[in-house]
Formats: C-alpha cells, sequence, structure tokens
C-alpha cells in the first residue's frame, strides 16, 4: 500500500534495514548529490538522497521501493537533519513510498479531466487483473493507488506506473500494459494513440508545415498586415 503513514517500527524492520548504507550502484550519484551543497547546506540535498535510497531499495526488494525508518534516519545523518525532519520531507511528498509497494506501482489519475475521459475505464481495468486501491496483489507484481492530477490532462486519461507516464488509455489499452507488464514484454511510455507529446489527436491543426521544416510564416503575416 502506498498510504500516507509509515511502516511500524518493529524490531524486523530494524533487523532488515538498520544497517542501510548506499551500494556501489548508488554510493557515487549520492556522493555527487551532496558534492552539490556546502558544509552547513547538506540538508538541501535530502530530497534527492531521499529518492536515491527509495530506489536502492527497490533495486534490493525488486519492487519500485520504499522508504523504511531506519533508512530514512540514514538519509538524515547523511545530510546533518534531525531524523524528524527528513521524515516531514518523506511524508509530505507523495513521490515516497512510505510502506512496501509492488514492482509495478500503477497511480491512477482521478481528477476531473482524467474522470470525463475515462479514468474510471482505466480503474476497471486493474481491478480485473485483481488489483484495489491502497493494495498490492498477492504476487506483488502491482500496487494500485488513485491520485490527484498528474500534469498530462491534455492527453487524459493516465496513468503513472514507476517513472512512466502513459496516456490517451482506454480499458483495452491499459489492459495491454498491464498485460505487458505481467509479461515482462517492453511497453510503450507516453500516449497509446500515437500523439506526439501534447499535440492535438491527429496531428496539428495550425502551422502545419513547421511539421515538415523550419517555415518561416512571417512574410505571408507581413503582406496581410500591409493589405489590412
Amino acid at each position: 500500500m502506498a498510504e500516507r503513514h509509515f511502516a511500524p517500527d518493529v524490531p524486523e524492520l530494524r533487523e532488515r534495514w538498520g544497517s542501510f548504507t548506499w551500494d556501489k550502484a548508488h554510493a557515487p550519484e549520492a556522493a555527487r548529490a551532496l558534492a552539490k551543497y556546502p558544509e552547513g547546506r547538506k540538508a538541501s540535498a535530502v530530497i534527492p538522497l531521499l529518492d536515491l535510497a527509495q530506489r536502492q531499495v527497490g533495486a534490493e526488494t525488486g519492487t519500485q521501493g520504499w522508504l523504511p525508518v531506519p533508512v530514512i534516519e540514514f538519509v538524515a545523518a547523511e545530510c546533518g537533519l534531525p531524523p524528524i525532519r527528513a521524515m516531514e520531507v518523506a511524508s509530505f511528498y507523495t513521490m515516497f513510498n512510505l510502506v512496501p509497494v509492488g514492482k509495478y506501482h500503477v497511480q491512477v489519475c482521478g481528477t476531473t479531466p482524467c474522470m470525463l475521459r475515462g479514468s474510471d475505464d482505466v480503474l476497471k481495468a486493474c481491478y480485473a487483473k485483481g488489483m484495489k486501491k491502497g493494495g498490492t496483489t498477492a504476487d506483488g507484481l502491482f500496487t494500485l493507488t488513485e491520485v490527484e492530477c498528474l500534469g498530462a490532462c491534455a492527453n487524459a486519461p493516465m496513468v503513472q506506473i514507476n517513472d512512466d507516464n502513459f496516456e490517451d488509455l482506454t480499458e483495452a489499452s491499459m489492459t495491454k500494459v498491464l498485460d505487458a507488464l505481467a509479461s515482462g514484454a517492453p511497453v510503450k511510455a507516453g500516449s497509446q494513440i500515437g500523439r506526439q507529446t501534447s499535440c492535438p489527436e491527429g496531428g496539428p491543426t495550425s502551422l502545419k508545415k513547421m511539421t515538415e521544416r523550419n517555415y518561416d510564416y512571417r512574410p505571408m503575416w507581413s503582406e496581410a498586415g500591409e493589405g489590412a
């Protein structure tokens, strides 16, 4: 579940994560993040280090990653912060998972544009795969969360799965994405109808020659202005 509460700080959690430190793959990036800030200002690295720690936990557990309390405490020490300060940051930003999640964290946008464009159909596809909001499937593959605006309203409905956006979804195309992820097949992020970024569906409706080359429209506009 990706809810906004910390996993219980029980002895088993301490035993598993109490000795957390950067591994060889993540230590160089941690050092680069800290080096960006002078002494006395290392606290500014808390967000990138929390993100990095979550990714390392994900790599170790075969999931999208999450932040056990001992890991947050480790990051706080790296930044010269009291643990509660790092916990405040981790609990504020929903990009940080405070409890275990699956290999794929499916975040379905339910805000008005996505709702009007069919987010209920996207959720229906998720439910058909055994997902429940706030829960992880029994095989540990998918965690489902309904979230607020993910900032791709022009391409609604959309979901974020781990680091990727999937846009212009229908129940059928969402099912196809989930099936591909479950089978380990490659998936295409972004628009599922071939839209280029947030261009109008079907292609540009104005300045169409710009899709062919850097066309200069200015002479045309000047002539029109002179004749006005």
